[in-house]
């Protein structure tokens, strides 16, 4: 029988460590703050002990998003994630993974944290919601809530909703940080597969000033064609 805490979960860990993969890993989390540890594990391990720990507490996880260790908060976002992608969740235990993940967004600090949990975890949540928080983070200093911002909207995309992907994508559309720019450019593309002129309509607007990266990522799915177009409106 699984031990579903935050002790139990990092000793299955250190069962598989690696001295090989941590130069390999350290890679991943270059944009964190600079305390981050790597222990050495492949992500799939990660993954697979965090669905074994599915059930941990949240007191439990807080406990992993203090840890120093890369991996450890990783399978953090990773039980998170897990949670929030059960079908027969309980409201107010998506209401406190939510309100978790919003409280210590301190140690959700590196790209693929965010990534991994803020579709599930905050924009599954706010579905049915008023979507304030995520405009509130779209303005905040801080790089990460910016991406959660972005990523949150992925949830609402797979509804057929790309109002707020758009809108976001607008606040952000001039970040200094290439991380967002890449976000940014990311979502109103998977935003542009359900309304394509939606997408467009868009690039019109911001295709000559936006950061080229953004634009890149934004028509990746076009034909030559379209996307000769929109890169011809950069250079003009």
């Amino acid at each position: 029988m699984t031990n579903h805490t935050a002790d139990g979960f990092m000793q299955e860990l250190k069962q598989h460590q690696n001295e090989a993969e941590i130069e390999k890993m350290k890679k991943f989390f270059k944009d964190s703050d600079e305390n981050t540890e790597c222990l050495g594990l492949k992500m799939r391990t990660v993954f697979q002990t965090a669905k074994k720990f599915i059930d941990m507490p949240l007191t439990e996880i807080e406990r992993l998003l203090e840890s120093n260790y890369y991996e450890v908060r990783m399978g953090a976002v990773s039980i998170m994630d897990f949670q929030a992608k059960a079908k027969k969740l309980p409201e107010e235990n998506r209401q406190a993974l939510y309100e978790l993940y919003i409280r210590r967004h301190d140690r959700i600090n590196n790209w693929d944290f965010v990534d991994r949990a803020a579709p599930s975890v905050i924009g599954t949540y706010l579905l049915d919601k008023p979507k304030n928080k995520l405009y509130e983070m779209a303005h905040s200093s801080n790089i990460w809530e910016r991406r959660t911002a972005m990523v949150s909207t992925y949830s609402f995309i797979k509804t057929g909703n790309t109002k707020d992907t758009f809108s976001i994508a607008e606040i952000l559309i001039n970040d200094p940080e290439e991380l967002i720019n890449k976000a940014v450019g990311s979502f109103i593309r998977e935003a542009g597969k359900k309304d394509e002129d939606k997408l467009k309509s868009f690039l019109n607007k911001y295709a000559n000033t936006m950061p080229r990266v953004t634009l890149r990522y934004a028509i990746e799915k076009f034909d030559k064609s379209t996307k000769d177009y929109y890169l011809n409106l950069k250079k003009s």
